[in-house]
Formats: C-alpha cells, sequence, structure tokens
C-alpha cells in the first residue's frame, strides 16, 4: 500500500503551490483576474463565485418546477371519480366533455413534465403546460381567485425559466451559428420569468395575519423581489428567497401532518408542490443569472 504513495519532492516545474491560480493577481489572456491572496474581500466573492455556479444543479430546478404538474396528474387519476363530480355538478360540464377535459390534462401533464425533465421538445412541452395552467383556472372557475392567480403567475413564470434554459442549450449546440434575435428572445423570456416568479411571494405577503416576525419576513422578501425583478444582485436574492420559500413551505404547507380524510389535505399538498414548483424557478435564475435586461449585466459593460 504504502509503495503507491510518492513522498519525494515535487520535479521543477511540475508543482504549483497555487494550483487555483488563486494567488495570481495578473489578469489573464482571457480577461479574468483571479482574486489578490491579500484581499479577502476579492476572496470571498472568488468563493462566492463557485458556490453559485455549483451549488444546485440545474437539473434540480427543472424537476422541482414540474412536480406540481406530476402531483396534479395524480391526483386527477386517484380522484377520478370526485373530479367528475365537481366539473359536472359545479360546473356544469357535459359527460363526455368532462372526461375529455381530465384525459387531456393528464395527457398534456406527463408528457410535458418528461419532455421538460429531458430536455427534449421542450418548446412544446412548455406550451402545453402553460396551456394546461390557463384551461384549469377557467375550467375549475378559480381563475378570479387572488391567491390562486398569483401562484399561478409564478408557476408561468417557472415555465419561461425553462424555456429560457432550453435557449441556452441551443446555443452550446449551435454555438458557431448566428442566433441574435435567439439571444434577443431570450433576454425577454428571462425578464418575464423574473417578474412572474416573484408574485407567489407577493400573495404571501397580502395574505394571513401579521405579526412582527412576519413583518420582518415580509419587508427582506419585498427588498429580495424587488432586486430579482429589476436583476441587482439576482442570483444572490433569488438564493434567499429559495431558501425563505422552502422553509415556509415546510412550515405552513405541512399537509403530511394532517388526516387523509379531512379536507384541508389537498389544499395544502396543492400549495406545497406549487410552490415546490416556483422554488426551482428560483433555482434555474441563480444558475442562469438575469439575463441581459438586468442591473447585473449592464453593470458588466461599465
Amino acid at each position: 500500500m504504502t509503495s503507491r504513495i510518492s513522498i519525494a519532492r515535487p520535479q521543477a516545474g511540475g508543482y504549483s503551490p497555487d494550483p487555483h491560480g488563486i494567488g495570481n493577481s495578473r489578469p489573464s489572456a482571457t480577461g479574468y483576474r483571479a482574486a489578490n491572496p491579500e484581499n479577502p474581500i476579492e476572496q470571498l466573492q472568488y468563493y462566492a463565485k463557485q458556490i453559485e455556479d455549483y451549488a444546485i444543479p440545474p437539473a434540480i430546478g427543472r424537476f422541482l418546477i414540474i412536480v406540481t404538474f406530476l402531483e396534479d396528474s395524480l391526483r386527477i387519476v386517484t380522484q377520478w371519480g370526485d373530479q367528475l363530480w365537481y366539473l359536472q355538478k359545479h360546473r356544469h360540464f357535459p359527460g363526455g366533455i368532462s372526461h375529455l377535459f381530465l384525459i387531456i390534462n393528464v395527457i398534456t401533464m406527463l408528457t410535458g413534465s418528461g419532455a421538460v425533465v429531458t430536455k427534449r421538445y421542450t418548446e412544446y412541452a412548455v406550451a402545453g403546460l402553460l396551456a394546461v395552467v390557463i384551461i384549469q383556472g377557467f375550467g375549475y372557475g378559480l381563475i378570479f381567485d387572488m391567491t390562486f392567480f398569483l401562484r399561478n403567475l409564478s408557476v408561468i413564470g417557472g415555465l419561461f425559466m425553462v424555456f429560457s434554459d432550453s435557449m441556452v442549450s441551443r446555443k452550446k449546440l449551435f454555438a458557431g451559428l448566428p442566433s441574435i434575435s435567439e439571444n434577443d428572445r431570450r433576454k425577454y423570456f428571462l425578464l418575464a420569468g423574473r417578474v412572474l416568479l416573484i408574485f407567489l411571494f407577493l400573495g404571501f405577503v397580502l395574505q394571513g395575519k401579521w405579526s412582527i416576525g412576519r413583518a420582518i419576513l415580509s419587508l427582506f422578501g419585498l427588498i429580495a423581489c424587488v432586486m430579482v425583478a429589476v436583476g441587482f444582485k439576482a442570483k444572490w436574492s433569488a438564493s434567499f428567497l429559495v431558501i425563505t420559500l422552502s422553509i415556509f413551505n415546510v412550515a405552513v404547507n405541512n399537509w403530511w401532518s394532517v388526516h387523509s380524510a379531512h379536507p384541508a389535505r389537498d389544499f395544502l399538498k396543492y400549495d406545497f408542490f406549487q410552490t415546490l414548483s416556483i422554488v426551482g424557478g428560483l433555482i434555474l435564475l441563480v444558475n442562469m443569472g438575469p439575463g441581459g435586461l438586468s442591473v447585473d449585466e449592464k453593470k458588466k459593460n461599465f
């Protein structure tokens, strides 16, 4: 075993006391200047950049975005009779139309979710899932419910982030081809995704009972939402919202602690998985950055 360990002094030129280039304060050929070892702020910024780039893989964000559609599909299948009864009795759907409505929703959600996770035909998958969000709002009569409306705006923002992520993949695949119009489209989708993602937190601020802790959390959350919307320190503010919403989701939407026969269980489960989807959109924002139409991007040009 010890014969495999070399304790000899490294050969000249083959050893670097600073293999990561942290101590190199001179600009390299690529224009990147490593952190100055004598400047603790630059070292902190260097390591923070590494955490931003590698902390959470974007695949986790894409999966979290579609979990609400997977849960919704499972709920429709397992509560098929109740779903039909509600659509026919309360929404006055004819018998055949109600069946067709549920079947189309389940098939679209399952196939679209699979396409998003595997990154195949992402544009069609996003369009199909977006159509499901809108159709369900009208079909179940919830389109004018403020909480439902704000939550689904955030879900749509997450879908826009998925679409923007697919544009990044296509850009890497066809790197040698001109893609000016593609870049412009991606900037606008990222801007729309950023703005829409924050509506869930705004809904949280507007509803519920107020307390000192809630007021403090809402204040910091609103500041983070504004920073995400304008793209200023967007990765850090989105990370703050990811942590805040995750804690809030587990503490408030704890559907697993409610008896299976209690009517509130399904509502809590629905809210829980929708919040997970919005967290997934924020994770994609942390990985991709805010895009060209943002304060962070404009600062790079000065």
